[in-house]
């Protein structure tokens, strides 16, 4: 039922929007309103773009938490998305997503709607499940080769010289 409005009922709306102003302000005025909110958007996009990116990188290089760039980021990137598809209401949504209040308060709305069930770090065998996953045993798998310090000529299999001792 969600898919329903995305896919039908903007497709409709901004059928009628394009009616309605073409009717107001002709054809080739309409054209031009719309490849200029295509342009517009591309440009604020990148800019603002490149500010949330140098936001993250900052976040990453002080140890802070990145999912607020993140989330500025993937909502600037919505925005230009929204902009560069031609349509008034999409062009309206994609100018208030580039306004750093309204995605401020877009990602409240969405972190409140939102939980997280587990977070953390660790190796894959921590998280391996299904008939391959055991309790960590302290044992490692491993090959070795036995080298004779007394024989001139290295074993097989050695990847290089360096390996000898």
């Amino acid at each position: 039922m969600w898919l329903l409005i995305p896919f039908v009922v903007l497709p409709i709306v901004e059928i009628a929007l394009f009616i309605q102003v073409g009717g107001l302000i002709g054809f080739w005025p309409t054209m031009a309103l719309v490849i200029l909110a295509a342009v517009g958007g591309s440009w604020l996009m990148r800019r603002q773009g490149a500010a949330a990116l140098a936001d993250l990188q900052g976040a990453f290089r002080e140890f802070r938490d990145p999912t607020a760039p993140l989330a500025h980021g993937a909502l600037i990137l919505l925005a230009g998305a929204l902009m560069v598809t031609p349509g008034f209401f999409s062009d309206i949504l994609g100018i208030l997503l580039l306004i750093p209040p309204v995605r401020r308060w877009v990602i409240r709305q969405i972190g409140a709607r939102l939980s997280v069930v587990r977070v953390g770090f660790g190796t894959a065998q921590e998280f391996r499940s299904g008939p391959d996953a055991r309790a960590d045993d302290g044992i490692i798998d491993a090959d070795y080769v036995v080298i004779d310090p007394k024989d001139p000529a290295p074993p097989t299999g050695l990847p290089s010289g360096w390996t000898r001792h």
